[in-house]
């Protein structure tokens, strides 16, 4: 039997005003609150329960689609619905578990690195938080370690991966055009890999750069079905649907998809309940096997292995950007829209207001060792127990990681510059730079976060930015005119006008 996965990554952008934790209006998601709200309602509670007719006996059946599907989920979007959803959130950590059980202890649920950043492009010690807090989040969540992360928009190049095999994961998904080069494992021939020519059926040997001997295992999605699904309209009819997948498998034995979760009911109506009775019903009927990766693997360890693109300048690839990973750094023509004559210039001044911000505040963090932390980034690196765990000790915590006890103002301190430096990982997420204008929400949110992270300098006393700051942004021109530059979207969209400093002191490292 033919095995069948698919992948569903489930993600939005935080969107909880940086200083209050609370999602304000967002009329464009309308007749919704905001757009958390709007996409529940459409996809990820639908996928939870959704309805079908069981054509043997005419009764209607209840599916938990995450059951049936390898999935992930962004970790701010799951401490949303925990917090908002609670229901919806428990269907799909019960999905996890009985998926684990029917599948050799292998759960469907794979990790994301936390803030949606784009691993290749941040700095060594950004990549290796972002993996570390998505890695614990997972295990706080699932209750179990993963054996796989989502990488935000595939993007990887060498370093990427080395840090996924430094971390112990087993498996990574990657889009078929990020591949290079394969050989028979242990061979002497590579030969050239591309979307076409790579054979998706297979899963591949990646071995670390270091020259260790260290490996993780890639399975490359099947491009043309996957797109078919996400862009085609192939959700029309949950025959079509597997009517695809077996003409796809046909002499294969493996076939896997991966797309976006929300495509399944909110990017296509009803796609929760065609993708429902398609591995609930017709799937199975046509021969195909419902797995996952982590099972898969465990009966095909790969025989191959592969070397990636790494794209322009080592820069890395994705998923969505025919440039490698040019649409998070420049005007590469990747964009959404927009009106004739429209630019994406303003992604280069943006990424390097961000990257003085970061720049100038690891200066200013690492001259706490010693004084509030024996290491302040291994301190930052497991502050996400504070995120995660509201009832965690704080006091506890900081005596752990500064050698001693700390005044009540050291305390402050402390928590402020670790709260300062969750800030400074957030704003990298990577919706802030996919979309047609640097005026648009998602923008804004990550804007929002710089300015969180500038009030935070404020208060610990640090020498400001945020002249230099502005002047990078100035460059950064909105293609609507009304809205001038980035500098004055940060003034009037992303700068507080609310509660005074000292009034929100007590909102550090909130979940």
């Amino acid at each position: 039997m033919p095995a069948l996965v698919i992948h569903g990554h489930f993600y939005q952008p935080p969107r909880e005003n940086p200083w209050t934790g609370v999602v304000e209006v967002e009329p464009s998601a309308a007749p919704f609150h905001d757009w958390n709200e709007r996409i529940h309602s459409e996809c990820y509670q639908p996928n939870a329960c959704a309805r079908i007719t069981d054509p043997a006996t005419g009764g209607q059946r209840i599916v938990n689609n995450y059951a049936n599907i390898s999935f992930n989920f962004g970790p701010t979007l799951l401490s949303w619905i925990k917090s908002n959803h609670p229901h919806t959130y428990a269907d799909i950590i019960d999905a996890d578990q009985a998926s684990a059980r029917e599948r050799g202890g292998h759960g469907n649920a794979i990790a994301q690195a936390y803030g949606h950043a784009i691993l290749p492009l941040c700095n060594e010690r950004d990549r290796q938080t972002q993996t570390r807090w998505g890695l614990a989040d997972f295990s706080n969540r699932f209750g179990r370690d993963p054996e796989a992360m989502w990488l935000p928009e595939t993007a990887c190049n060498d370093d990427v991966l080395g840090a996924l095999i430094d971390a112990g994961l087993r498996f990574v998904i990657l889009a078929p055009h990020q591949a290079a080069r394969v050989r028979v494992f242990g061979g002497d021939d590579w030969r050239k890999a591309n979307e076409q020519s790579v054979d998706t059926s297979l899963p591949y040997r990646y071995s670390h750069i270091d020259g260790s001997g260290r490996s993780i295992a890639v399975f490359f999605y099947d491009g043309p079905t996957s797109r078919a699904i996400a862009f085609e309209n192939l959700l029309r009819s949950s025959r079509e649907l597997v009517d695809r997948f077996a003409q796809t498998a046909q002499d294969r034995g493996f076939l896997n998809i991966a797309t976006d979760g929300e495509t399944y009911g909110h990017h296509f109506k009803f796609g929760d309940v065609c993708l429902a009775h398609a591995l609930e019903i017709e799937a199975p009927a046509r021969g195909l096997q419902i797995t996952n990766y982590g099972d898969y693997l465990d009966q095909h360890p790969p025989a191959f292995e592969v070397e990636i693109n790494n794209g322009p300048n080592g820069e890395g690839t994705s998923w969505s950007c025919s440039h490698g990973v040019g649409r998070w750094i420049r005007d590469c023509g990747c964009h959404t829209g927009g009106e004739r004559g429209w630019s994406q210039h303003w992604r280069t001044p943006l990424r390097q207001a961000l990257d003085l911000l970061r720049d100038e505040n690891a200066k200013r963090f690492e001259a706490t060792r010693g004084n509030l932390f024996v290491d302040p980034w291994q301190a930052r690196d497991d502050s996400i127990d504070l995120v995660l765990n509201q009832n965690h000790s704080r006091e506890e915590f900081l005596r752990d990681h500064a050698g001693r006890g700390l005044s009540t103002d050291e305390q402050w301190r402390a928590l402020t510059y670790l709260e300062l430096q969750r800030m400074l990982l957030l704003m990298y997420a990577s919706c802030g730079w996919f979309f047609n204008d640097i005026s648009g929400i998602e923008t804004i949110q990550i804007l929002k976060y710089a300015a969180r992270a500038i009030d935070l300098m404020d208060q610990l006393g640090l020498p400001s930015v945020r002249g230099r700051f502005l002047e990078i942004l100035a460059e950064a021109k909105s293609n609507r005119h009304e809205m001038g530059t980035g500098a004055d979207i940060y003034r009037r969209f992303a700068e507080p006008r609310g509660p005074s400093h000292r009034e929100l002191e007590t909102a550090v490292i909130s979940a």
